[in-house]
């Protein structure tokens, strides 16, 4: 006998919530770089880890020294200063949330372990609450693991400036379709 669209509904509202629940922070978070060099103080302050790619395409990488409306100095390899019109771009690495890591975790773990549990024991030797403290142990421990794991992956780079003319970065877009007809993906690519 099979599954009527009825029931598969509800599963995919499900699907759909937590996907825009993973989505959307991120979406939110995006900001457009400043196109003006005397803004840079509204996103970077002195001690920021910055990436500075040059005119001639060289991405030099250091920390903040010092930072006013017409210049910019890095403390890396070596000490450099940057006008105004020597920068192209400009990008910071923002830290990554440990949060979708351990969501990860957590479900791997608690899945894991419950089918562990499922593949060598019988029903009559694991009630339903022995289930969910083996549910909660997997998932506790798939916590500590996702996030460990997370903590790991560098944030990726932001850019918080881009030069008048630089021009914009490609950017792809994808979002999910759902209509009473439709389901699918809408993919846009921008350049």
């Amino acid at each position: 006998m099979g599954t009527s669209s009825a029931a598969r509904q509800p599963v995919a509202l499900v699907a759909v919530a937590a996907l825009l629940i993973v989505i959307l922070p991120a979406l939110a978070a995006a900001q457009e770089p400043v196109k003006s060099f005397d803004q840079l103080n509204t996103r970077l302050v002195v001690g920021d880890t910055i990436f500075v790619t040059d005119a001639q395409g060289r991405e030099i990488k250091g920390k903040i020294r010092s930072l006013d409306a017409a210049s910019l100095s890095l403390d890396g390899a070596s000490r450099i200063t940057f006008r105004a019109g020597d920068a192209l771009t400009i990008a910071t690495r923002r830290p990554d949330s440990l949060k979708n890591g351990i969501l990860i975790g957590f479900l791997v773990g608690a899945v894991g372990l419950e089918a562990v549990n499922l593949i060598s024991t019988s029903q009559d030797d694991c009630p339903a609450g022995c289930q969910a403290v083996i549910i909660l142990l997997g998932g506790a421990c798939g916590i500590g693991v996702g996030a460990a794991v997370d903590a790991l992956i560098p944030g990726k780079k932001v850019p918080v400036y881009r030069a008048p003319g630089a021009g914009p970065a490609p950017r792809l877009s994808i979002a999910p379709v759902i209509t009473p007809r439709t389901k699918g993906v809408a993919v846009s690519y921008s350049f």
